[in-house]
């Protein structure tokens, strides 16, 4: 298959499960390019999410990763790291895994709190226990994430979770 042609890789899941970091590894393994949307989303707006959310609200965030997902959509050799409810959006979903292979990253809560502790630029974190929000906004979107391919990534390397998904690819 000629390089421009190759199959996007879609990394969705929760925030604090690997994405961004994974991806990264991931994308430099395959030769492909690696696309953060949050990151994206920040550079085409020119302000951060956190700034997004307070100023624009939760709908106009969502309205831009519908944006950026169908660009993204079209494109092809990328590694995809989705923010935590883009691929949530059925929407988004197909625009995102019609040119694509999707894996859901999984880390257990405390994994999750203990990865993102010292990060202040949650937006939806921002309430006085962490911990009960992750586990509530989990189970809340536990069916949504379900749909695709699960990668756990609790206990793991970077680079274990990079083989893994690399194994599942050849299969």
């Amino acid at each position: 298959m000629q390089p421009g042609k190759r199959k996007n890789i879609i990394l969705t899941g929760f925030m604090g499960t690997g994405k961004s970091t994974v991806g990264t590894l991931l994308a430099e393994q395959l030769g492909y390019k690696f696309v953060d949307t949050d990151q994206f989303i920040e550079k085409m707006e020119g302000m951060s999410v956190t700034d997004i959310f307070q100023k624009r609200g939760e709908t106009a965030f969502r309205a831009l990763e519908r944006l950026v997902a169908k660009e993204l959509g079209e494109k092809n050799s990328l590694v995809i790291a989705t923010g935590g409810g883009l691929m949530l959006d059925h929407e988004n979903a197909e625009s995102l895994g019609g040119r694509g292979k999707v894996f859901c990253l999984v880390a257990s809560p405390d994994e999750i709190l203990k990865r993102i502790s010292a990060d202040d630029d949650r937006p939806l974190l921002q309430v006085k226990n962490p911990g009960e929000r992750i586990s509530e906004l989990l189970q809340k979107r536990q069916k949504g994430y379900g749909r695709f391919t699960q990668i756990i990534t609790t206990g793991k390397t970077v680079l274990q979770v990079v083989d893994e998904l690399l194994d599942t690819l050849q299969n």
